[in-house]
Parts: C-alpha cells; sequence; structure tokens
C-alpha cells in the first residue's frame, strides 16, 4: 500500500509523547478540585485544545510541506467529527449510573487516558497489517461501510449500561459497591478494597471506547498509514475529547441528523481504503479534505437549522445526568430502569 513516508527520529516521538504527557497534567491539575464544569469553562478548554491540534498541522507543515500537513488535518478533523459521537454515549452513560456533575470529569480524564493506550496499540496493529497483507484493506474497507450503513439506518432504542458484559465481569470479579464515595475509585471497608460505582462507570466508559476505537482508527488509516500521522491525528483529536462533552452535553439534542454525516464519513473512509488497492489507487487529500469538510458542516448545519428552537442547556451539564446527591458518600444505587439510546449506531456489546 503505497503512502506517505518520512523520517521520524526517535526524539520527535518522545517530545510529542512528552507534550501530550505534559497536557494531560495540566488538564488533570487544572480540574482537581472537582468543581462542576460549565459551559463557558468547558468552550474556554474546547478551544484551547482545538488550536493546539491545529498548531500542530502548522508544525508539520514547516517540517514536511503541504501533503504532509493537509494528511494530518484530514485525520484530525475525521477523528474529530467521530468523537462527537463519542460525546452521546459518555451522556447516556452517566444518566443512567446517575453520576454527580461533579465526578463526570475525572472519569473523562482517566478515559482519555485509556483511549489514547488503545488507540496506540490499534494504530500500530492496523498500519502494519495493511502494509503487510494487502487484503486488509478490503476487510477495513468493508468493515467501515458496513459501520457507516448501520449508524445511519439504526433507530433509537434502549440500552443497559450495566450489561456490558465488561461492566458484569469486573462485578463478578472485584467486590463492588453499588453507590458513588465521593471521587474515590475504590475504598476501604473491614480492610478490604472495595470498588466503587464510579469505577463501574469508568469501566464502561473504556468498554464503550473500545469500539469507537477500532472505528476511528480504521478511517484515519484509510487516509494515511503512517503511523506518525495516525497517531497525532487521533492523540490531539482525543486529548480535547473531556472538554467537548462537558461543551457539548447540553446541545446533544441539536444534532439530530449528525449520525447521517458520520455515516456518510465511514462509508466514504471504507471506499477510499479499498480503492487504494485497486488500479484507481488513493484519492488525492485535498479531495479528501474537502469530502470531510462538506460532510461535517452540511450535517451539522442541517441539524441546527432542523432543530432551530429547541431549548438547550448552555450552562452546568445537568441535562445528561440523573438526580444522584453530590457531595456525600453515599447517593442512590443506580436506577434499574433502562436508558434511552440516543447514540446512533453506537451500542454495548451484548
Amino acid at each position: 500500500m503505497n503512502d506517505l513516508s518520512f523520517p521520524v527520529p526517535l526524539w520527535v516521538w518522545a517530545a510529542v509523547t512528552v507534550g501530550i504527557c505534559v497536557m494531560l497534567a495540566v488538564d488533570l491539575i487544572a480540574h482537581r478540585d472537582n468543581h462542576v464544569i460549565g459551559f463557558r469553562e468547558a468552550a474556554i478548554w474546547s478551544s484551547i485544545w482545538i488550536a493546539i491540534g491545529l498548531g500542530f498541522g502548522l508544525i508539520l507543515l514547516a517540517w514536511q510541506g503541504g501533503e504532509v500537513s493537509s494528511t494530518y488535518y484530514a485525520g484530525y478533523l475525521i477523528e474529530k467529527a467521530l468523537s462527537i459521537d463519542n460525546v452521546f454515549v459518555f451522556a447516556l452513560v452517566f444518566s443512567f449510573f446517575a453520576v454527580p456533575d461533579a465526578y463526570q470529569h475525572k472519569v473523562l480524564f482517566w478515559g482519555v487516558l485509556g483511549a489514547l493506550a488503545a488507540r496506540l496499540v490499534f494504530i500500530f496493529v492496523g498500519a502494519e497489517l495493511l502494509q503487510v497483507f494487502f487484503w486488509t484493506a478490503y476487510l477495513f474497507g468493508a468493515f467501515l461501510i458496513w459501520t457507516g450503513w448501520k449508524m445511519a439506518v439504526s433507530k433509537d432504542e434502549e440500552v443497559h449500561p450495566d450489561r456490558n458484559p465488561v461492566v458484569r465481569l469486573v462485578k463478578k470479579l472485584i467486590p463492588t459497591d453499588p453507590r458513588f464515595h465521593g471521587d474515590k475509585f475504590f475504598i476501604r471497608r473491614n480492610g478490604k478494597r472495595v470498588a466503587t460505582l464510579l469505577f463501574v462507570v469508568l469501566v464502561a466508559v473504556e468498554a464503550t471506547d473500545l469500539i469507537f476505537a477500532v472505528d476511528s482508527v480504521a478511517a484515519v488509516l484509510a487516509i494515511t498509514t503512517n503511523t506518525f500521522l495516525v497517531w497525532t491525528a487521533n492523540a490531539f483529536a482525543v486529548l480535547g475529547l473531556r472538554s467537548l462533552y462537558f461543551c457539548l452535553a447540553g446541545l446533544l439534542r441539536r444534532f439530530a441528523y449528525l449520525h447521517y454525516g458520520l455515516a456518510v464519513l465511514l462509508a466514504f473512509a471504507g471506499v477510499k481504503l479499498i480503492l487504494s488497492e485497486t488500479p484507481v489507487g488513493k484519492l488525492p487529500i485535498p479531495l479528501t479534505l474537502g469530502v470531510i469538510a462538506v460532510t461535517i458542516t452540511v450535517s451539522i448545519a442541517w441539524s441546527l437549522i432542523a432543530t432551530r428552537g429547541q431549548d438547550t442547556d448552555t450552562g452546568d451539564v445537568t441535562a445528561a445526568t440523573g438526580p444522584a446527591a453530590v457531595g456525600g458518600d453515599e447517593t442512590a444505587p443506580a436506577p434499574d430502569q433502562p436508558a434511552t439510546r440516543s447514540t446512533h449506531g453506537k451500542d454495548f456489546p451484548p
């Protein structure tokens, strides 16, 4: 599979990795007091993360030229667009388990760490498969087309996050208290280490993100198999996922038709990947960027126009959470009622 190839010194990989770790540390320190994150604060942080992601593309432009920079931006945009669908699922999980507003950012922080680790593994494995076995491009392409079709045609349905097999396994293996105890993932009871409900929520978020990781990494690999570009595009898009959640949680109902745009992007990535192993070859990056930009713009504009006049909550993120009280060590157990699914095709494993 022909693709961009340029030398990336080990120190560059190290510098980027250290930079990502520093940014995660800054994000953690900025929100270490468990305060409720409002729309204004989330919008500011989202702007910062987006500016950093776009700025890295300018660094690539100065270092390796326009083709490399354009390829990075194409991967970054498609990953950023797909990350919006993550937000739908996070809102669903938090609502189902009635996670207090003040503790959501801690779950998302560790969720981002897990997401980065999973994507790093998938990137190297997927890129190696595409380089060594050309026919894997057809498999990945078909998978992306099928995922896009499923996202487009799926209807709202009920989903039970607590029935996730990973969550059920954790409950079997680790003694679990079905309540929140502040922002703690574990507590000690009678000298034994016991997981709290907040840890169960974290497991649900991590397990769900694995599904998104497969989709998003495959979509970016359809643009390039250069592991450095795929990794940085994913990393800088995922870094802002937590702020994006708090920025968009109150506006989710306005994105009623966004899943159609995401479905088109996944299907387009699948077709592009398949064509790369045919006489047609890889589609030009300017064409790819244009399709991504137009699809995102049209689907968001369509959603906002169609839902114009609907009430939205741009204050503290309360619309996406349940009635659990904040501040006490013990809150009500997770509800048994199913949550209404609004994740546009994404589902927990049955």
